[in-house]
């Protein structure tokens, strides 16, 4: 794979932290950029987001992977009620696309966007996925309660039996620090 390959964790709404991180990055039409989900609620501008990463197809490889918070907005706009998304950053998400009682506000652009993002991805050297990974099993067997909501601090894993480096997201990590397992 000719190029960078660059892993970014959970966006959650920080449209300008993203346009910073894009900015430092430079991203070459060669450079592999994996997104480990989790771009909306939380924070004030996911619209904004959603906006740069679909920008962001066209300026490098962009391989959008699907979170948690993704997951729960896709339901609400498959029809569910929307009350645990709400609590859990969905309110910030409505404001940011000037939600006043119709989903129609969401672009249809941002829904491909969503429905194009996959459970995991991987590379001859890593795999990726949003939240965590059973160590036994290939990412095409995994469930998507392991791979989007389960967080290291429920489960750390051993080292995936295909050897390959795993690079996933969800879990805060309040230091900044990057948590390296060896593995």
């Amino acid at each position: 794979m000719p190029g960078r390959l660059i892993a970014i964790g959970d966006i959650h709404g920080c449209s300008d932290a993203l346009r910073s991180m894009l900015e430092a990055i430079n991203p070459q039409s060669d450079d592999t950029i994996v997104t480990l989900g989790d771009y909306v609620d939380r924070g004030p501008d996911s619209r904004g987001v959603i906006d740069q990463l679909t920008e962001l197809k066209q300026a490098c490889h962009l391989i959008p992977l699907l979170g948690n918070h993704e997951e729960m907005m896709l339901e609400v706009l498959g029809g569910k009620p929307p009350y645990s998304w709400l609590q859990y950053g969905g309110s910030q998400t409505l404001d940011s696309y000037r939600f006043s009682g119709d989903l129609g506000v969401i672009p249809e652009s941002h829904r491909e966007f969503f429905d194009n993002c996959l459970d995991a991805w991987e590379t001859t050297g890593f795999l990726f996925t949003h939240g965590n990974y059973l160590a036994d099993r290939s990412l095409a067997r995994q469930t998507v309660k392991i791979l989007r909501w389960t967080n290291l601090r429920e489960s750390i894993p051993e080292p995936h039996q295909s050897g390959k480096t795993a690079i996933v997201g969800h879990t805060a990590n309040k230091s900044g620090e990057i948590v390296d397992l060896g593995y």
